[in-house]
């Protein structure tokens, strides 16, 4: 069975990702409270980057647009937005730390916080009003999971007949 089967719609894949980042974000807690050496909580920290920098592409180059054309909800779309612009920039800080530098634990929570409350508005409003939409949400589980897996580092996604691939 594929791996996009499993996901009943565009909704379900990127929520399976929010419960991944949760679980991580515990897991990073959880180092923390043990006491985990800095290069432990290092490699779960960028893991979690990682994550989220292709989580927030996949979002930004096809599920937003369709979903905004959909919704016609602007305001809100811009609002997600300006929210992802905030993440990859505690992302980049992150990334530009030392694990041992004071402060990079904080760093990582406060990400933690902010994505817990966009996933909480994303659920709440953008994920209910895409599912009240005629937005394509069933049709757009095979390329936002070809394109998560090219962005993992997996094989290139395969360019569907008469679409001519986009490369940046």
């Amino acid at each position: 069975m594929s791996a996009t089967l499993s996901y009943e719609d565009a909704v379900d894949l990127l929520d399976a990702d929010h419960k991944l980042a949760q679980k991580l974000f515990l897991d990073y807690q959880a180092l923390c409270d043990d006491g985990a050496p800095s290069k432990d909580r290092q490699k779960l920290a960028l893991k979690i980057c990682q994550d989220l920098t292709v989580h927030t592409q996949i979002e930004e180059e096809i599920f937003y647009p369709r979903v905004r054309a959909g919704i016609q909800d602007d305001p809100l779309m811009e609002e997600a937005l300006q929210e992802h612009a905030e993440a990859k920039a505690t992302i980049a800080r992150i990334q530009g730390m030392a694990p041992s530098e004071a402060g990079y634990d904080e760093a990582v929570m406060q990400l933690s916080q902010a994505i817990m409350d966009h996933v909480m508005e994303e659920r709440e409003q953008i994920f209910l009003k895409a599912r009240y939409s005629t937005v394509d949400l069933r049709g757009m589980v095979p390329e936002l999971y070809a394109r998560k897996k090219e962005l993992q580092g997996g094989k290139p996604a395969p360019t569907p007949a008469g679409k001519k691939k986009v490369t940046s």
